[in-house]
């Protein structure tokens, strides 16, 4: 018997070492070549996946093309650390309100690889059934309606507790913006899993209304403590407010002399509940020299750079900067950089019949000077030389000056600008458009019209930024006005006077979460004398001063400039084929041109909504334009308003929102009159075509760009 267990025992002991030995080794190493979750449909895919430790190796990597070439980061797939993914996401769950929210996983195991799927049955989610603001009864009507204003947890929302503090601390930050530098917010609940309801009380102390005291400064070595303190828009006597503290630390910044600003409370000598509030400012100086350079390309522009030099405390220890900036375009279609693109990547550039031929450049030199009468006003003075074109319009080269005072007022933050340049040069453009707006079309009054001039402008620009948000706003509205004039008195030829005003608004209005209304108008008008030059009168304005309408952040179903006066120029052989064969001119031999007017209105309506799919990151939009620019007081351009719907698609970036926007235009070009020139570049107009019409290609016009329309 005893031998009989021995021979049992002496079997067994290889397969348990075995077992044991097994049991110590490592499990192998899988990478993680799928990730994914199905049933989700209150919190995003991306927000789980930053909420666990299982993570998706790099495109690369898991690509089955191109992962043999060992590229991209490889994430490796740990058994014990997915067990508590699966309690993460139970607690992500229950904090966003869905207490009930049962999480299921599907997991394939290969030699080398793993394909994780988590699957979610999120439930019902708890309600807020009671949301309760208490404490502000001390406060003014206007401040309390303002504390209150769009807290991101609202009633009937699921009980999310990151909202929660979110409104807390939403309302903390609205009072400290106001006097209240002490304010606290406590928040507390009641959640009932049995009726999934909640209530949520929000207790406010504000404290203390407060003014700012001493002001002390660390860290200055080259620039004045003088200068730091000009800068600040935080100030003895005024009312604290947070939102000044930071709006100093960004007047440090905007000054370009601090690499590194911070303005906060002074914590040693405050003390919570006082009436006053010592600041401390710390600032690391910027290098006194830095050089930058940029490069870019753009279908109208071709390839395109620039280099800047830039020296700090310039001639002193003031604050004042110098900088020197020099900036290229149309590189690769412009002489002397004609590199043959215009047939390739660059083929827009072959539209235009003005400036493609040259290269583009601005050389400048500008010495600023930040705190110039108040901590928000900076004043600059620059000279320049630079040629620059507008495409399909005009070309104009310049050498001039600039002087530019720029404010902002504190309380109702409104920037102001006022401007005044004065530059010697000429504008050029078609001697079709030149004979369209002026009534110039012999050689010898053209060459006239181009001579080099005297230009001084004085603009002024007020801005009424009244928004959420400068790059996506949901509330609020934004309004600009803006006259430049042109006169003898400040110093521009007699040829070259007008008065330009265009005023611009723009409005948003919250329907639903996320759902936005908004409407924009844009109108302006241009006044000018009557003036004579040899055989041609009328109203002359500059191309450059002109209005143009049409394009991706106007009436969207025009391309650029398109929309307003154009007129028509074909080659006189073309003309003398159709009246010797009995046919229409050709289309294609027809080139347009935009004139431009001294009259502009735009209008704007646009519905954006969010997506069936991915809701947090795409929107749609529904959009209404209508609009158009003439010449006022011409018989050959009347008044024309287009209307053109559309709808887009929006994706959020870090730039902005990417928007393609398609728009339905069932219009033809306006009319002009059609133009022929012979080899010698005389034009004529065409007999019996001075209502010439060139239909659009197509019913739909497509627009591509970054940012909001209006």
């Amino acid at each position: 018997m005893r031998a009989a267990v021995a021979g049992v025992c002496g079997w067994l002991s290889p397969l348990l070492l075995a077992a044991t030995l097994q049991a110590q080794e490592p499990a192998p190493e899988r990478v993680v070549r799928g990730l994914s979750f199905e049933g989700n449909r209150a919190i995003l895919g991306e927000v789980l996946a930053a909420a666990i430790s299982t993570t998706n190796s790099s495109w690369f990597a898991r690509s089955v093309l191109v992962r043999w070439l060992g590229l991209g980061e490889k994430r490796y797939f740990d058994e014990e650390e997915f067990r508590r993914d699966v309690i993460r996401l139970h607690v992500l769950y229950r904090r966003t309100g869905f207490p009930n929210a049962q999480i299921d996983t599907t997991v394939r195991r290969e030699p080398e690889n793993v394909y994780v799927t988590f699957r979610i049955q999120e439930g019902e989610p708890m309600v807020v059934t009671s949301l309760e603001v208490a404490g502000l009864d001390s406060l003014p009507e206007w401040l309390r309606r303002i504390a209150l204003l769009d807290l991101p947890l609202q009633e009937g929302d699921p009980f999310n507790r990151y909202l929660m503090q979110a409104s807390a601390d939403s309302i903390e930050r609205r009072l400290r913006d106001r006097g209240y530098p002490s304010a606290a917010v406590f928040s507390g609940f009641e959640a009932d899993r049995t009726t999934l309801t909640a209530r949520v009380t929000l207790e406010v102390d504000p404290s203390r209304r407060a003014v700012i005291g001493a002001v002390d400064v660390i860290g200055v070595r080259r620039i004045d403590t003088a200068l730091v303190r000009e800068l600040l828009v935080a100030r003895p006597g005024r009312r604290y407010s947070q939102d000044e503290l930071l709006l100093s630390q960004q007047n440090l910044y905007k000054s370009d002399l601090f690499r590194y600003a911070t303005v906060n409370i002074d914590s040693a000598g405050f003390q919570p509940g006082a009436d006053t509030v010592p600041l401390m400012v710390q600032v690391n100086e910027s290098r006194r020299r830095r050089i930058r350079g940029s490069a870019g390309y753009g279908t109208e522009d071709c390839f395109r750079g620039g280099v800047a030099w830039t020296s700090r405390n310039f001639l002193g220890s003031n604050g004042r900067l110098l900088d020197l900036t020099s900036r290229v375009s149309k590189v690769g279609v412009g002489d002397p950089t004609d590199w043959g693109l215009a047939e390739g990547i660059c083929n827009s550039s072959k539209k235009d019949s003005i400036g493609s031929s040259l290269l583009n450049y601005n050389l400048g030199a500008t010495i600023r000077r930040p705190a110039f009468l108040s901590a928000t006003s900076n004043l600059s003075v620059s000279v320049y030389t630079e040629r620059r074109s507008e495409f399909r319009v005009f070309l104009r080269r310049e050498t001039g000056t600039t002087v530019t005072l720029r404010r902002e007022q504190l309380r109702r933050r409104i920037p102001l600008s006022l401007a005044y340049n004065l530059n010697y040069g000429r504008t050029e453009a078609t001697e079709v458009s030149f004979c369209a707006s002026f009534n110039a079309c012999t050689p010898d009054v053209v060459d006239l019209l181009r001579q080099n001039r005297v230009l001084a402008t004085l603009t002024a620009t007020a801005t009424v930024p009244r928004t959420n948000s400068l790059i996506d706003p949901s509330r609020g509205s934004i309004r600009s006005l803006e006259v430049a004039v042109s006169s003898r008195f400040l110093g521009s030829a007699a040829f070259q006077q007008f008065t330009r005003v265009i005023a611009d608004a723009a409005w948003y209005r919250p329907l639903a979460r996320n759902v936005v209304l908004s409407w924009h108008v844009r109108g302006g008008a241009i006044f000018s004398p009557t003036v004579d030059v040899a055989s041609a009168s009328g109203s002359f304005i500059p191309p450059e001063q002109r209005f143009y309408a049409g394009g991706p952040n106007d009436v969207r179903g025009f391309e650029r400039n398109e929309l307003g006066p154009v007129v028509y120029v074909v080659p006189k052989g073309e003309v003398d084929r159709a009246a010797s064969g009995g046919r229409a001119i050709d289309p294609d031999s027809v080139r347009v041109s935009a004139t431009g007017g001294n009259t502009l209105a735009v209008g704007n309506v646009e519905l954006r909504v969010p997506s069936p799919v991915f809701g947090a990151r795409l929107r749609l939009a529904a959009f209404v334009d209508a609009g158009g620019a003439w010449q006022r007081g011409s018989r050959s351009s009347a008044a024309v308003i287009r209307v053109t719907p559309g709808a887009g698609i929006r994706l959020n970036t870090p730039l902005g929102p990417a928007r393609l926007d398609i728009a339905y235009n069932p219009y033809r070009l306006q009319a002009g009159p059609l133009f022929q020139f012979d080899t010698t570049g005389a034009l004529a107009p065409v007999e019996g075509q001075e209502r010439f019409v060139l239909d659009r290609n197509g019913r739909f016009t497509f627009h591509f760009a970054v940012g909001q329309p209006f």
